[in-house]
């Protein structure tokens, strides 16, 4: 495997609103909004300080007809897409979009876990002239994924096989089992836990970087999001909630401090 395989490199919304998503994330999170170029099909590049840290498409009527809702979705980079939508067939996943080339961007696909949860796995194409990259706690990056799943211990191995991500450590939630920290390279990058009932759906979640918590609700909610959970601390001191955008897509914020 090379140095990125099995890593996180792109978070993509898709929304039914785009300009109003681009105003609610620039306000709440301090992104940067423009247009990508080249696309075949309009979309919309996230920045924070020069560097783009996700994208953005139209949820259009067809693909809300098709059951797709407004929601984030990751990118996991793979030595070989082909290679890996075989694999991820093999281990009990499924493929929801076969692996086609986007020009001047990469190679991807659309998969599921065995337990149902999306995700997108790419092999980039070289991209010149990029800003270094950013500290995991740097403001507006991503610092954290989590999964909701029904098996831990099935989406473990899975993703273990898949990407060679390995265990870190658990966390014990009581009832609700453990909260599995799982790493990339040795660093602990995300968790999976079980799915509260509430859950309607297995997903992957992403926790956007915020200076302090206090003041990004405030955002959230003054922008026109809601606050679903939190704020709470979470062990290491660090604190979070989590939200639904104006349009009903699922995130969460991370912050050092209250």
């Amino acid at each position: 495997m090379s140095d990125t395989h099995g890593k996180f490199i792109w978070y993509e919304l898709m929304t039914p609103d785009t300009e109003a998503a681009a105003r609610f994330y620039g306000f709440v999170v301090g992104w940067t909004a423009a247009p990508f170029e080249n696309a075949a099909m309009p979309y919309t590049i996230f920045e924070t300080n020069g560097r783009g840290v996700g994208g953005m498409m139209e949820l259009t009527d067809e693909f809300a007809r098709s059951g797709i809702p407004p929601n984030w979705t990751g990118y996991v980079a793979v030595d070989n897409v082909d290679e890996t939508v075989r694999k991820i067939d093999a281990e009990g996943g499924s493929i929801m979009r076969p692996a086609e080339d986007i020009p001047e961007v990469g190679r991807f696909a659309v998969v599921k876990d065995p337990d149902g949860a999306v995700l997108c796995i790419m092999t980039p194409l070289p991209m010149d002239n990029q800003p270094p990259e950013a500290a995991p706690d740097a403001p507006g990056h991503v610092g954290w994924s989590e999964l909701f799943t029904d098996d831990v211990e099935r989406a473990s191995t899975f993703y273990g096989s898949v990407f060679g991500w390995t265990k870190d450590h658990d966390m014990d939630m009581g009832e609700m089992g453990p909260y599995r920290i799982f790493a990339y390279k040795g660093k602990a990058i995300g968790g999976m836990m079980k799915r509260l009932p509430q859950v309607p759906v297995c997903h992957w979640g992403y926790y956007f970087n915020v200076d302090a918590i206090d003041q990004a609700v405030t955002r959230v909610s003054t922008g026109g999001g809601q606050v679903i959970n939190g704020p709470m601390e979470v062990p290491g001191g660090s604190w979070i909630v989590n939200c639904l955008d104006p349009n009903g897509a699922y995130f969460s914020l991370v912050a050092p401090r209250k």
